[in-house]
């Protein structure tokens, strides 16, 4: 975040910043970059390097439009109107394969120190929980990358929707899959009251930007804004097509996290953020009393239609 900053000709401090660990949950020996034999499980092969300086762009214009057609039909195919899935032997075997750490998330229970049993992701989604519960009362930028889009996404709608979120962010998300949007759908009808809609979590109160690489397969289906419509503030997914530049010993992956931290899209959101934070005590005033005026409207605006569907 630190060289997108500096690189993209913003010159600003980062605020508070705190990393939430989890691999240490479903592993036993996580990655460690401090692993020297090239030979070990737990050898990191893609450590953080600046960015190169010869990185070309190539024109993926064509290679855009078929992903979109392709995203479309696939959840036509897969998905139903009420967000179940058809053909969910297929996509459990996608899962298995390209997703271990998701298929452990969801289905893998873990013993407790009192030997409680827990589901995977109520041990993880718990230490998020802490995390923002330690800092509910600051704005909080929220960023997820890759299965933590999935993580963060459960927290704040279905255990911390009194948390507020100033800005959501997601980089290389699987949120949009078809087998994603199927879990979530399931469980929001048993959790809320039966409602299957997919809608922004309700604790973000501002903003919720997604970042995506075409080339990024993790992300392959990068339109949020077509899958999650808006929550009750009026806010939904704003997407981003961006270029991951991560590449190590010549080889580039488009879903490292490093190469999206540095993009200028993002770096431009993360200023924007920070200068937020400086703002006087009279511009915070004005700007949080524009927010009520807004959430407001959109209240009135939503009960108006109500009536109108009765």
């Amino acid at each position: 975040m630190i060289e997108g900053l500096e690189a993209n000709g913003y010159r600003h401090v980062l605020p508070k910043f705190e990393l939430v660990y989890w691999a240490d949950i479903i592993y036993d020996r996580p990655l460690s970059k401090s692993e020297k034999d090239i030979n070990s499980p737990c050898y990191l092969d893609e450590k953080y390097i600046k960015a190169p300086k010869d990185f070309s762009v190539e024109n993926y214009y064509t290679r855009k439009k078929l992903i979109d057609f392709i995203g479309r039909q696939i959840n036509r195919i897969f998905l139903n109107e009420d967000f179940s899935l058809n053909y969910s032997f297929i996509t459990d075997t996608i899962l298995n394969r390209y997703f271990k750490d998701l298929e452990i998330y969801y289905m893998e229970d873990y013993t407790g120190e009192k030997g409680q049993k827990y589901m995977a992701k109520d041990l993880i989604g718990e230490r998020l929980l802490r995390k923002l519960e330690e800092h509910r009362k600051d704005d909080i930028m929220l960023i997820s990358h890759s299965m933590g889009s999935i993580i963060a996404f459960d927290v704040l709608t279905f255990i911390a929707p009194h948390i507020k979120i100033n800005t959501f962010i997601t980089i290389g998300s699987p949120l949009g899959l078809p087998v994603m949007i199927s879990k979530i759908a399931a469980e929001q009808k048993q959790r809320l009251d039966g409602e299957n809609h997919m809608l922004t979590p309700p604790s973000v109160f501002k903003n919720w930007y997604n970042f995506s690489d075409i080339l990024d397969k993790i992300a392959f289906n990068y339109k949020l804004a077509d899958d999650f419509s808006e929550n009750s503030l009026g806010i939904k997914p704003v997407d981003f097509m961006v270029v991951n530049d991560y590449e190590i010993n010549g080889v580039r992956n488009p879903h490292k996290s490093f190469g999206y931290l540095r993009t200028p899209e993002f770096s431009k959101v993360l200023n924007d953020f920070i200068l937020a934070e400086r703002l006087t005590l009279k511009q915070k005033i004005i700007r949080k009393t524009g927010q009520i005026i807004h959430d407001v409207k959109t209240q009135i605006s939503i009960q108006i239609e109500r009536k109108k569907s009765r």
